[in-house]
């Protein structure tokens, strides 16, 4: 019998040190890519990525649907391969890096889709604009992590947005409105003494 996602989650938890019913995960940054795609003159999907960002995830051991993620995402650090294109990215056509520099997600709430998925709904701001956004999530492990010797959890996660409803038009359709994001990612149970500080 396959073991549910709570069990999974539960048994890398105990099997580690015991833990408060909500646990800390960090990501292992060297080891996670914030994604995001989209078309080009129906040529091409071209793609770009996020480089620098912070965030964390509480995961209920209790209930996974009591779960929550909050990431904040800089805007300066998108990489498209090309400087060119990268330096107009950040121009008020589309990010207005200085004036915008966050992105940010905040969960709302967290379904149960089956065997070790789950759909999370939050808040993106945008642009100074907020929007609810749903992410399809997979988690692709869940065990002890071999080095770190704490609970980890694979995770990997697709949505997509319409740009144009954050108030980014340049470009439409030519430059495609759909967005669609992509996330991979490790992350670890906080040690204990960072997770300890994060509560005071």
């Amino acid at each position: 019998m396959k073991k549910t996602l709570a069990t999974l989650i539960a048994a890398a938890v105990f099997a580690s040190a015991p833990l408060a019913a909500a646990d800390r995960y960090d990501f292992d940054k060297a080891h996670t890519s914030i994604l995001y795609f989209v078309e080009h003159m129906g040529l091409s999907e071209m793609q770009g990525e996020f480089r620098a960002f912070d965030g964390e995830l509480l995961i209920d051991n209790a209930d996974i649907t009591k779960s929550s993620v909050n990431v904040s995402i800089d805007a300066a650090s998108l990489d498209m391969d090309h400087d060119k294109l990268n330096e107009h990215l950040k121009t008020k056509d589309f990010f207005d890096v200085a004036g915008q520099p966050k992105l940010t997600f905040k969960s709302t709430k967290v379904e149960s889709k089956g065997e070790n998925a789950l759909a999370v709904t939050g808040d993106l701001t945008l642009l100074g604009v907020t929007k609810p956004v749903t992410l399809a999530v997979t988690l692709r492990k869940v065990d002890s992590h071999p080095f770190a010797k704490r609970p980890a959890i694979g995770i990997h996660a697709e949505g997509a947005i319409k740009r144009s409803d954050f108030g980014m038009n340049y470009g439409i359709p030519n430059i495609g409105d759909t967005v669609k994001i992509r996330i991979d990612s490790e992350t670890i149970q906080a040690a204990p003494a960072a997770a300890e500080a994060a509560k005071s």
